[in-house]
């Protein structure tokens, strides 16, 4: 008899069992990253929403008056602190979530089980998002108040001969935030399903996403976009770029504003402006 396949994973989270099932059920509209690729509907998704106790739903939220939308999954099992376990309302998927006390917080492990025959359409999500954003929003929880910020209205594509290594060198060097862990493999990234991995950075609000070239850049061709980033402190912005490896293309300067602007690995042009109290 063919075992049904299943998707695993098991984080380590820095609280106990308890609180780690009121983070991954009361609180998952603060640990489900907001994106672009993270909902099924971005342009009306407005929030995440779990209902307590067996039969209670996972739901994408569309509608903020009435909570209501998407259906991601129903729940079968309900146990605080031990054992979550629901089907997905978007496929055939059984997901079983089990936390377990460890000398120093909990061991949250998620299983994805695809049964024979059944069909596969984002159900198994949920391992993927519990090990890239759950055990990061339990070591910040409690430095966090009210929802989350949603997204800014504009978002830049900036194209990369290596883009995981541009990924990594621009959170290394710019200070670029990613809500995801980046990639660790050697370029050229291997490709899933949908084509190379998301790579997303953050600059305050606003995503910047690392794509890939469909062929080389000729290196006498003028740069035609630049993006601005606005930081809180550009003098401590300028030196750790400067020391991480940046070409510096220009010194701080004043005209109206405080900027530099510098060069990253692929020699992309980059401009950082202090930003001003009130951002």
């Amino acid at each position: 008899m063919t075992e049904a396949p299943t998707v695993s994973t098991a984080v380590h989270v820095c609280v106990d069992p308890a609180t780690a099932f009121v983070a991954f059920t009361e609180e998952i509209d603060q640990w489900w990253v907001r994106g672009p690729i993270n909902a099924f509907d971005s342009s009306r998704a407005l929030a995440m929403r779990c209902e307590g106790g067996v039969g209670g739903r996972f739901i994408e939220v569309y509608d903020a008056d009435s909570g209501e939308g998407l259906e991601l999954g129903r729940i079968t099992t309900w146990e605080p602190g031990e054992r979550l376990s629901f089907t997905s309302s978007v496929d055939d998927v059984h997901i079983d979530v089990r936390f377990t006390a460890t000398d120093d917080g909990t061991e949250v492990r998620v299983d994805a089980t695809i049964p024979t025959g059944g069909r596969e359409a984002g159900g198994t999500a949920w391992v993927r998002v519990t090990e890239r954003w759950f055990a990061a929003w339990c070591t910040r929880r409690d430095r966090v108040s009210g929802p989350q910020p949603p997204l800014g209205r504009l978002g830049v594509l900036v194209n990369y001969a290596s883009p995981g290594a541009a990924a990594r060198w621009l959170s290394d060097a710019f200070g670029l935030a990613s809500p995801s862990p980046l990639p660790t493999e050697a370029d050229p990234l291997p490709r899933g399903d949908y084509g190379l991995p998301w790579i997303e950075l953050r600059a305050g609000a606003c995503s910047i996403i690392i794509g890939e070239l469909d062929s080389p850049v000729p290196p006498e061709q003028p740069a035609t976009h630049e993006p601005w980033v606005y930081v809180d402190d550009l003098e401590a912005h300028l030196a750790h770029a400067t020391t991480s490896g940046a070409t510096i293309l220009s010194p701080i300067r004043h005209t109206g504003f405080r900027a530099y602007t510098a060069a990253d690995l692929e020699g992309r042009r980059w401009t950082f402006l202090q930003a001003n109290p009130a951002q």
